[in-house]
């Protein structure tokens, strides 16, 4: 990365980002999440520390530790996959995207893991061109 971030303006752009996510370490606890209030997968405060495991439903964890124990192999860096959700304050079921992403650094050594999800039923609408400020 070019440049610094104070704290503020850090803490302002991970709220910002059109993404929920969460960062799991090399031990695959959960360090934190953004967009708590608003978030697509809800998580106690209290999973803050906790295995990640215990942040997703049976029916997908055995993938999920697949994704984690390849990522920790080297032999993967990302996955995408996205599910229909309904959502309550939506009147048809959503597409969500999610994906994750290891974390590296500089000498390639896994830190850990970003889980990344956003709805993107919207986005599937785009059609055409839209110019700034149109």
């Amino acid at each position: 990365m070019i440049g610094e971030f104070d704290k503020n303006t850090l803490e302002a752009l991970l709220e910002t980002l059109p993404v929920e996510f969460s960062v799991v370490d090399k031990n695959d606890k959960v360090l934190a999440w953004n967009k708590h209030e608003t978030r697509i997968f809800k998580r106690p405060k209290g999973a803050v520390g906790r295995d990640v495991r215990d942040c997703h439903p049976k029916g997908s964890l055995n993938k999920v530790e697949t994704i984690l124990a390849e990522m920790k192999a080297g032999k993967r860096d990302n996955a995408r996959f996205w599910i229909d959700l309904p959502l309550k304050d939506k009147d048809a079921p959503q597409k969500i995207m999610i994906e994750y992403y290891a974390l590296r650094d500089a000498a390639g050594k896994y830190l850990g893991c970003l889980e990344a999800s956003q709805n993107i039923t919207d986005i599937q609408k785009i059609i055409g061109q839209k110019r700034l400020l149109d």
